[in-house]
């Protein structure tokens, strides 16, 4: 196993930014960039041992620092969506950056997703691992607390990414942070309708009209979200248009790492499974992603791609019987995500 790193570019304001590239001995590569913490690109051997990649994303820097949906990058402060961009901690009211309409989305104008990072490899006789450090500062996007943020990527020869994410605050704030990779295990090559999908777990947050959860729990049985049992994703698609945007609710009794999904394509005969210690799992369809121009000139449409962001629930700061997303000083953040493939 080996580590390779390169300059990737510099941001407009001079910043230096590296692309680290690490190799498994089982032919697994992930490249991944200080700028958002962004995973670019993950090669897996298909079925007749050929490499491809199987992630969404850009050749260059420019194309990163430009408009985008997230395309592989770690969001935070706070993942997913807060209602009217506000909310209530120990008695005070705190008001965060709008950037969808009246809402806030994955942490806001200027989140985890574009700043730089800093990085170093680590390796050892099992595994090889990037670590990327960021400090958020107190008032940034309009949270509370100096927040020191870990972000470790990991490659090991049983084909396994492993995310581990720790974070540590000076005040009371909140913190629920996820990878935003799109997944397309045949080469990104077409849409994900053959995709066959299951998720372990029979209940859903219940949107309104704008993406924001009410708080109620609705169970997907006899519903369009049910993928309880493996089914292709197209099968039911056109009944939730624009496409899958929702968050589930894991069957978890303990915050114990747990197998919660698995995808697979008959094509490339890739697999993939999804383990966390997290309780929620947003599925995601690239509803929007609409003829944007990718790696290799590939342009992205429509239902190309699916994500699979382990995450606590959307909006759970301003719902007080969800699981709560609250760190204290003197506690720590802890997450531990494992896309494992096979083929």
């Amino acid at each position: 196993m080996n580590v390779e790193k390169q300059l990737f570019g510099k941001t407009p304001e001079g910043k230096e930014v590296f692309k680290f590239t690490l190799k498994s001995h089982s032919g697994m590569e992930v490249d991944i960039i200080t700028y958002g913490a962004i995973i670019t690109a993950l090669r897996i051997p298909d079925k007749k041992n050929e490499p491809g990649d199987v992630v969404l994303g850009f050749d260059t820097l420019e194309e990163y620092l430009g408009d985008h949906p997230y395309f592989g990058a770690m969001v935070g402060r706070v993942c997913n969506r807060v209602a009217k961009s506000r909310f209530e901690l120990e008695g005070k009211i705190f008001k965060i950056t709008a950037n969808e309409g009246a809402n806030q989305l994955h942490g806001g104008a200027k989140g985890f997703d574009k700043q730089v990072w800093t990085a170093y490899s680590h390796k050892t006789p099992d595994e090889i691992s990037l670590v990327l450090n960021y400090e958020s500062a107190d008032g940034e996007e309009g949270y509370p607390g100096a927040l020191l943020v870990e972000v470790e990527y990991a490659l090991n020869d049983n084909n396994e990414l492993i995310i581990s994410s720790r974070a540590k605050t000076d005040k009371a704030t909140h913190v629920n942070l996820t990878n935003h990779s799109y997944f397309n295990l045949n080469n990104c090559e077409g849409n994900i309708h053959q995709h066959e999908l299951m998720i372990d777990a029979d209940r859903i947050t219940e949107l309104d009209k704008e993406s924001i959860p009410t708080g109620s729990i609705l169970p997907v049985e006899s519903t369009p979200y049910d993928f309880r049992l493996s089914t292709p994703i197209g099968e039911r698609i056109s009944r939730v248009e624009p496409g899958y945007d929702i968050n589930y609710v894991l069957a978890m009794e303990t915050r114990e790492l747990t197998r919660v999904a698995a995808v697979s394509d008959p094509v490339s005969g890739r697999s993939m499974e999804v383990l966390t210690t997290l309780p929620g799992i947003q599925l995601y369809t690239s509803n929007h992603v609409n003829g944007i121009r990718g790696k290799g000139g590939k342009v992205y449409e429509k239902h190309c791609a699916l994500c699979l962001e382990t995450q606590h629930f959307p909006d759970s700061p301003n719902q007080s019987t969800f699981p709560s997303t609250v760190l204290l000083p003197g506690e720590e953040y802890s997450a531990h995500t494992i896309y494992r493939f096979s083929r």
